[in-house]
């Protein structure tokens, strides 16, 4: 929680809704694109269960507020965007807040980030029927996946982890 304090929403929003940037709500961003609720946000940094030696790599920076959080609990982010002015417009906004250890790509975030692979956690931020299996040999033993999945017609937060070369699901409401 104390992340969240640390990094002002309203950076990552649209003038017009900064009255509603701490309510718990999912705002519109650019390109038809949303910002995730507060709540979601904790809740998927929490299953992620972070320390700052991670390397950690987030499918979808959309406005940048997730992966900002995620920059101060971890060692390093690498952030895929597939929407380039998202993108940009992300990368001001951790040049602004300082944010150093954020490493971003312009590329569609299905096949992850190859040429930086293994990571020790892998964060996605839009809701998906299903993870490609490539995403379990991306992650070292101990990793962790957090996505948001689509199961009958309701979204819910899943947790991978691989131990021992197997992988290991919980799903939460």
């Amino acid at each position: 929680l104390s992340a969240i304090e640390k990094i002002p929403r309203e950076n990552f929003i649209p003038d017009n809704f900064h009255n509603q940037a701490y309510e718990n709500i999912a705002l519109p961003i650019a390109e038809n694109q949303t910002i995730s609720q507060p709540f979601i946000v904790a809740k998927m940094t929490q299953l992620l269960q972070l320390s700052k030696s991670h390397k950690v790599l987030e499918i979808g920076t959309g406005s940048g507020y997730q992966c900002a959080i995620l920059s101060l609990l971890s060692r390093r982010v690498y952030t895929i965007e597939r929407i380039k002015s998202l993108l940009i417009e992300a990368e001001k906004i951790f040049f602004k807040l300082k944010l150093t250890n954020i490493v971003t790509k312009h590329e569609d975030g299905n096949f992850g980030w190859k040429e930086q692979i293994p990571f020790d956690r892998v964060m996605f931020t839009a809701a998906t029927l299903k993870i490609s299996d490539q995403f379990f040999e991306h992650i070292n033993e101990g990793g962790i996946i957090v996505c948001p999945i689509i199961k009958n017609n309701k979204q819910i937060l899943v947790r991978y982890k691989k131990n021992n070369n197997e992988i290991s699901s919980e799903e939460f409401d």
